[in-house]
C-alpha cells in the first residue's frame, strides 16, 4: 500500500522540487539506517551513550524495517551462515526476488533468535521498541511530522517516496551486492564491491570489504571508495557523540 500510495502521490503532486526533496530525504534516512541498524546495532562498529543509542534506534525504525533487535538478530544470522542453506536471504540459493524482498514478507523469519542479540536485550527501552505494534510507531511519527510541516505534497515526497527508496536501497545490499561487482577478498560468500551501489546506499555497496571485516565502521577501505555513512560517523566522533570507531587493519 505504501508503494501504491507513493506512485499515485508522485504522479498527482509531480514536481522537480518534490523529486529533489525525496532524494534528499532518502540519503539522510539511508545514513541513519546504515549507521544505526547495520553498523551499530548489528556489528557494534562504534560506541556511544545510552541516550544516543536510543535516538539511533528510533531513527532507524522510522524507516519501517522492524525493530533494531529483530534487524540485528537476522543480520548477524546472515553473516554466520552467509550464502549457505541456512542464510536468511541468499541470492545464490534463492534468487534475486527472495533475497531482495521475499524473505521480509515470509513468515519464516518473523521470530527473533535472542541468542544472537544478548548484548541488546539488556536494554529495556530497546526491547520495548522492538515489540510488535510498537516497532512501526517511529515510522508513523515521522510521516506525521512531514504531513504537519508541509501538507500532502511534502508527505508524499519526503516520506512515502523516500520510504520506498530506502526500502529498496537497503534490500539491494542483500540481493544485488551478492550478484554484481568485484571481489577483492576471497570470502566464503558471494559478497561483492560495487561503486554504483556504494554511492546509492551511502557506502554499503563495498559489501565484499564489509564481509571481510564486518565490525569495521568504515566500509570503503580505499580513499576513493566513497562511504558517506562513515564520514558522518567520523564527524560525530569528532564531536564526541560516538567514539571508538572500528577500522580495518592498515594492510587491508
Amino acid at each position: 500500500m505504501v508503494h501504491l500510495a507513493a506512485v499515485v502521490g508522485a504522479v498527482w503532486f509531480w514536481s522537480w522540487p518534490g523529486l529533489a526533496l525525496a532524494v534528499g530525504s532518502y540519503f539522510v534516512r539511508m545514513v541513519v539506517v546504515t549507521a544505526a541498524y547495520h553498523r551499530y546495532f548489528s556489528h557494534r562498529a562504534f560506541k556511544t551513550s545510552r541516550v544516543f543509542q536510543l535516538l539511533l534506534a528510533v531513527g532507524a525504525q522510522s524507516a519501517g524495517q522492524k525493530g533494531v533487535i529483530w534487524w540485528a538478530s537476522h543480520h548477524r544470522w546472515h553473516h554466520k551462515y552467509s550464502d549457505t542453506p541456512r542464510d536468511v536471504h541468499s541470492a545464490r540459493l534463492r534468487g534475486f526476488w527472495y533475497s531482495h524482498v521475499g524473505w521480509v514478507l515470509s513468515s519464516n523469519w518473523n521470530e527473533t533468535d535472542v541468542s544472537m542479540v544478548k548484548d541488546l536485550l539488556k536494554f529495556p527501552e530497546l526491547r520495548f521498541l522492538d515489540r510488535t505494534g510498537i516497532a512501526l510507531l517511529p515510522m508513523f511519527g515521522l510521516g506525521l511530522v512531514f504531513l504537519l510541516l508541509g501538507g500532502l505534497p511534502v508527505f508524499v515526497w519526503a516520506f512515502l517516496v523516500s520510504s520506498v527508496m530506502v526500502w529498496h536501497g537497503s534490500f539491494a545490499i542483500n540481493s544485488l551486492a551478492h550478484l554484481i561487482g568485484r571481489r577483492r577478498y576471497e570470502t566464503d560468500d558471494d559478497s561483492r564491491n560495487s561503486a554504483i551501489l556504494a554511492i546509492a546506499t551511502t557506502g554499503e555497496g563495498w559489501h565484499n570489504n564489509h564481509h571481510r571485516y564486518p565490525t569495521s565502521a568504515r566500509q570503503g577501505f580505499r580513499w576513493w571508495e566513497i562511504d558517506v555513512t562513515y564520514y558522518v560517523l567520523w564527524m560525530l566522533a569528532r564531536a564526541g557523540i560516538v567514539w571508538d570507531l572500528r577500522r580495518p587493519p592498515a594492510d587491508a
